[in-house]
Order: C-alpha cells, then structure tokens, then sequence
C-alpha cells in the first residue's frame, strides 16, 4: 500500500485518523471524569473543584462491601476462565479433536453476554429449570433453598457466570499463542525425556503461555471488575458490585450525584489497576522469580477439559431452546418441567415495537464492524510497513479501562461538540470499543502472512495497492471477514456505550433486554433476549460462509481434480 512518497505521506495521515478515533479519545475520557469526581462541570454550573465527592463515595453504606464483591468477583472469575481455558487446551490442541473444537468458538463467541446472563437466570432462578428438575426427584425445595447463582449475596452466580463466557474468548486469543510456540516439536522433546502430556503441559506450555496471554487476561479481568449488564441481570442486589452502583448514580435524577459517580468511576479504575498490578506480579513470582517448580520434580494433573468443554457447549445449546419456549409460553407454573399451554401473541403484540429497535442494532453493528475492520486493516498494513507505529497494548488500552471510567468523560466531551449527534455518536462509541477486539483477530493472520505472494506479485508489476487487494487481501479474507463478524457482535452487546452517549434516546436489542430482564414478563424478556443471541450468529455464519465460497473460489481454478476434492 506504500510505494510513491506522496502515498506514504498520506498513509501516514491516515493511522493518525485510526488512532485519532480509536485510541486518543482515551485520555480525554479519563480527564473529564476526573474534572467530574472534583465537581468541575461548568457545563451544569459546577464551576469549584472540591474533595466533597469522594467523601460522600466513601460515606456511602455498603461501599466496603461493593468493593469487596467487585473484587472478588473480577478476580476469581478471570483466575477461573484462564483455568478452564488451560484445562481445554490441554485436553484437546495435540489431539486430532482440536480440528472438530475450534468451528465449535464461533456459537460460544457470538452468544453475546446478556443473553448468556438471562438464559443463566432461566435455568438457575428459584423457578428454573434446574430447581423444576431436582423437584422432579422428589426434593421438596423452598424458593430460598433454590437461589443458588441468581442475585446471590456472595456474587458467587456473576463469578461463575463469567468464568464460563469469558472460557471461549481466552481460547480463540490462545490458537496463535500456541501456534508461534511450535508444541509439536516442544512435546516430543519432553517426550524423549520421559515427561507425560500433563508434566508437559505444566512445566512447559504454561509459563510461555501465561506470559504471552497476559493482556487478554487483562482484558478479561477489566470486563469482570467494570461490568454492569450480567451484574444486573444475575449479580447481588443489597448491596450490588461497585459498577452497578456507580451506573446507579449516574441514572440519578439527582445531578449533583453525578461527582459522586464520576469520583467511583475513579475508584473502579484504581482498583482494576492495582488488580492488574497485582496479576503481573504474581505471573512474574510464577515464572521468573520462582521457577524452581518448572525443572523439579514431575508435578502434572490432566485437567477435566473435555467435560469443561461439554459442559459449557451443552449450556449454551440448553438455553437457546429455553429461551425459545419460554417466549412462546402462556402458561408454565413451578415445577411443571414443559408450559401447559403456549401461545404467540406475546411475539405478535411487541413485534410492531421491536423492528425499529432490530433496524438500529443492525445498522449500527454494520457500520461500526466495518470501520472497525477498515481501521484495523489500516493499522495492521502500517505496522507491516513502518519502523514506528503505536505498541499493541496502547492499542488495545480501551479493553484494559472499565467503560464507567471513561464514558463519562467521552459523554461530556461528545455532546459538548453536538447535543443532537446521538446516533453518531452511538456508532462512534461502538467503534471505539469494537476496534481493540477486531485489531486483535487479526494480528494472528496478519504475522502468518506468508510476505513472498506480495514480492511475487511486486515482481510482475502491480502496485503495492493492487497487491494489497488483489493478493494479500484475498488470501486473508476468510480472516478478515471472521474480524468482521466478532466486530458486529461485539457492537450488538454494548449497553452502557449506547444508553450513555445515546443519551437514552436509541434503542437496541441489548438496552432493552437488559431493562426488561429486571422484574418483567419472562416471555417478552426471552424474546429480546433470543434475539440478542441469534442476531451475532447471523453475523458469524455469513462471515464463515463468504469464507468458504473465497477460499473454494482460491483452491479449485488452480488445483487439480484430486486436490480439490481433499
């Protein structure tokens, strides 16, 4: 894409608009909320910086507890994907399996957190399907003795929760870790040295890979302290985790309330940076400081990844049907297992509400995805090409922030520009947050791109534009369409994004599943909640079937009759 000086020149200006858009605006969000938290906000007459904020945060009753539950629940669930995540590596990357496990992340991915979370709550409330089971053995339960992972005190239900969504996004960013670490060949030298599979996986794989994962646990770590919609839907209530009240303060009517949840904004950050402190350190006391455990001895336990993994498949594919009746259900009293009745008119009497709400969501991830991809191609084709570029983790710097400590500021600073953009700005935020993940999925691609089909095609004279997209392009397109499609899901389970710079005026399928998960009708709830779950899927089996009719389209003009049957 480079070649003449003055198309240098322009490709330069161009990386600056992709960091200018996805990544700068960071710094100012995290200004504006600290202006925020010490009560400077002349733009609702807030014109003297005080300290009054954070001492009202802390006055707060329960904030200790909110703290602690943020904690817990961020930490032990992040610690709990990357186990699991480990335990299915290790189970199935060396086994001819693998090939069957890897289309299976595609569903796993595009199940989009909210849905994840109401159909959690379907299966574990006091009257789900779990409880109608255990009653069906004759177990006499009381709705208290039912609550296990729903609105539990302990958050124990959101760290579960978590620890089971986040397995697959940990696995997907662990295939090109491994790939670069050549196991096969790593595997049959312990082999020769008379190390199992397990002693290999736990003294060899793990520290490379815990080292070179640490910014996707990170990125997990700041999703599990910051989140705010499974919180609400499955999370505890008296008191909630800290995002949860903090996204309380901010929906105040109150607007001298707003310091207060700017100043808890703050504390949030504080406390994801010294847990991701905190994660380093123990990765450094792990594998460079005491390393002793790696050469001695012959410690290794085969993990349960198989059931790990069957259990998490089989969780997924037990909640679409569930969704699915139950928004057809006009009758389903406890502990009847099936309703006794169905009916349509729930879908009938909200379908007229519910397609403009459809066309937004859609429209919005469209656009949003591909300028993601537009910009990551961008980024990516600068990172090739040029000695100086920006360090993967500034890119990917807005996964690792909580979305509360920055959107405050990136609201104010947005609708001080125009109040009646929300549309733009909605897309804009979307984008904003849509852009790490997809740059992400393609670095992988994008450092296994075999650099001779360019030079060849250089040699017979096209220019470096054409190469890019006549060669380089079409080889990784199947990649690039995959990016796109986790760019769209990615758009489509934004909440907090789309209320706060939508400013409450646009709607999509994940804002309105999320308000009408909280005490409302269980059946219209699992209908927006099924389409929040279907509408990624469409995404993700359009991008993998434009890639298969590509590489088809690649292979078989120029392959013999046998190789293209293989």
């Amino acid at each position: 894409m480079i070649g003449h000086p003055r198309s240098t020149m322009l490709f330069r200006i161009i990386y600056l608009l992709v960091i200018l858009l996805c990544i700068s605006p960071t710094l100012p969000g995290l200004i504006g909320v600290v202006f925020a938290a010490v009560g400077y906000l002349p733009v609702i007459g807030l014109n003297h910086a005080s300290s009054a904020a954070f001492t009202a945060l802390w006055h707060w009753p329960g904030i200790s507890d909110s703290i602690l539950l943020t904690i817990l629940s961020g930490l032990v669930s992040t610690c709990g994907a990357a186990l699991l995540c480990f335990s299915v590596l290790q189970q199935f990357w060396l086994h001819c399996h693998w090939r069957r496990i890897e289309p299976l992340l595609a569903p796993l991915l595009a199940m989009p957190h909210v849905a994840f979370a109401i159909g959690f709550a379907f299966l574990f409330s006091p009257t789900g399907v779990i409880a109608r089971l255990v009653t069906q053995f004759g177990a006499d339960l009381q709705a208290s003795q039912t609550t296990w992972f729903i609105n539990d005190p302990y958050a124990v239900g959101l760290t579960f929760a978590l620890a089971l969504k986040e397995m697959p996004f940990l696995v997907l960013m662990s295939i090109p870790v491994l790939q670069q670490l050549n196991l096969n060949h790593l595997h049959q030298t312990c082999a020769s040295m008379g190390y199992s599979q397990s002693q290999f996986w736990w003294k060899v794989v793990l520290p490379q890979w815990l080292v070179k994962m640490r910014f996707s646990l990170f990125a997990v770590l700041a999703y599990g302290v910051s989140v705010v919609d499974i919180s609400i839907i499955v999370g505890p209530k008296s008191p909630p985790t800290l995002a949860v009240l903090v996204w309380q303060w901010f929906n105040d009517p109150n607007i001298a309330m707003l310091p207060q949840a700017a100043a808890g904004a703050l504390l949030l950050f504080a406390i994801l940076s010294l847990l991701m402190t905190a994660m380093w350190l123990g990765e450094k006391l792990l594998v460079t400081v005491n390393r002793q455990w790696q050469f001695s001895g012959r410690f290794g336990i085969t993990l349960p990844g198989k059931s790990v993994f069957v259990s998490v498949i089989s969780l997924v594919s037990i909640m679409i049907p569930l969704l699915l009746l139950w928004s057809f259900a006009q009758r389903w009293r406890f502990p009847d297992l099936l309703p006794s009745q169905f009916t349509a008119r729930f879908w009938l009497s909200q379908w007229n509400a519910f397609v403009p709400t459809l066309t937004d969501s859609l429209i919005i991830a469209t656009i949003s995805a591909s300028l993601a991809v537009i910009m990551a191609l961008i980024a990516q084709q600068y990172r090739v090409h040029h000695r100086w570029s920006l360090p993967g983790y500034i890119i990917v710097l807005p996964m690792l922030i909580p979305q509360l400590s920055l959107l405050l500021g990136l609201q104010v600073a947005a609708l001080s520009i125009s109040e009646q953009s929300y549309y733009l700005w909605v897309i804009w935020s979307h984008l904003f947050f849509a852009f790490p993940f997809v740059y992400l999925a393609l670095n992988g691609p994008w450092q296994s791109y075999d650099h001779h089909y360019s030079q060849i095609s250089l040699s017979l004279g096209k220019s470096p534009l054409q190469t890019f997209f006549k060669v380089k392009l079409r080889i990784l397109l199947p990649a690039v369409l995959y990016a796109w499609a986790l760019g769209a899901s990615v758009s489509l389970a934004q909440y907090l994004p789309t209320l706060m710079l939508g400013a409450g005026r646009i709607s999509t399928v994940t804002t309105e599943a999320v308000a009408l998960s909280s005490g409302y009708d269980r059946r219209i709830s699992a209908i927006y909640a099924l389409w929040q779950a279907i509408l990624p899927g469409l995404f993700f089996a359009l991008a993998i079937l434009l890639g298969k009719r590509r590489r088809a389209n690649l292979v078989y003009p120029y392959s013999s009759q046998e190789t293209a049957k293989s």
